[in-house]
């Protein structure tokens, strides 16, 4: 099983103003959520350790796991009211951002409530975002990596969320400790940028495999991605696609990766040491593919194992 810790909210996006009002549309989101979903719709065990509200709006997140196969044995639930990210379009037509977060339920898990020790079938951790920035749950999240480390596959996604997490030095200082612990980590050229300020992706990659990584791999749109592993590094080309929207797609890449790694048998942390070249692309083809899919649907509509293949297919 691949247990994904961190964020879970409510993306409320809004709607044009009529007689009676504003009409919403409430979407099921939050980076680690849409990776466990995404996991769970691959057709791997996956688990999802954060905390829900109570609310309507944490029921509604509970049963979209419950639908995507996600188990809910490490879900604990919280008075608290869910995290809601509010976008609307102003006069011009520009999306304007709202987040309310502020003692919300994904924050409040504590190194108190992690579970006292995890079974054999949780064979990875993959943990980021925002849940990295903020307390108590980032130090929650921090101590289940370091005690866990070595015993099984983490990965992380930085997947920076500069408004949220607020001082980005703090964050990039605790995300650089947790690299001690990391076997897998996947970020976008994005990330990059917002953390180091370059744009030198390769030296970049280089710099995270000397802190503890067996592999880095950085999304770049449509350039495609890049992985860094012992002195390889590897391009591979993006699937050519008509773009609806890209809401979602670095997260389905995450859980591409780490379930056609479980599915191939090679989520451990030894096999993530000595992965081939070979391998590697296999990998990022897989991940691209499945993050391609999401781009041609609106949301974090995250596909099948079929479908994927059947979009290799037919791309071959």
């Amino acid at each position: 099983m691949i247990l994904v810790c961190g964020e879970a909210l409510i993306d409320l996006f809004v709607g044009a103003p009529s007689p009676a009002g504003l009409s919403a549309e409430a979407i099921a989101g939050g980076s680690p959520f849409n990776v466990a979903l995404a996991i769970g719709r691959l057709g791997r065990p996956a688990g999802f350790l954060s905390t829900l509200s109570e609310d309507a709006f944490g029921a509604f997140l509970a049963s979209r796991l419950a639908e995507g196969g996600v188990s809910s044995e490490y879900l604990q639930r919280s008075p608290k009211r869910t995290t809601l990210s509010i976008i609307a379009t102003n006069a011009a037509g520009q999306p304007q951002y709202s987040f309310y977060a502020e003692e919300s339920a994904d924050r409040v898990l504590s190194p108190e409530a992690l579970p006292a020790q995890l079974p054999a079938e949780v064979n990875a951790i993959a943990a980021g975002s925002y849940s990295l920035g903020v307390e108590p749950v980032a130090s929650a999240i921090e101590a289940l990596l370091r005690r866990e480390a070595g015993s099984r596959v983490i990965s992380l996604d930085p997947n920076v969320r500069p408004r949220v997490v607020g001082d980005l030095t703090a964050y990039r200082d605790r995300f650089e400790r947790l690299l001690a612990h990391a076997d897998v980590v996947k970020a976008s050229d994005e990330d990059i940028e917002l953390l180091y300020g370059t744009r030198d992706l390769v030296s970049a990659a280089h710099a995270w495999l000397r802190l503890g990584p067996s592999l880095v791999i950085v999304t770049r749109g449509e350039k495609g991605p890049l992985a860094a592993f012992h002195d390889t590094v590897l391009e591979r080309p993006a699937p050519r696609i008509t773009v609806v929207d890209t809401v979602g797609a670095g997260d389905t890449f995450h859980a591409g990766l780490l379930s056609w790694l479980d599915a191939k048998g090679l989520l451990t942390p030894e096999h993530i040491a000595s992965l081939s070249e070979a391998q590697v692309a296999e990998a990022l083809n897989f991940a691209a593919a499945a993050a391609a899919i999401v781009c041609t649907r609106r949301g974090a509509n995250s596909p099948s194992w079929d479908e994927v293949v059947e979009f290799m297919s037919v791309g071959a």
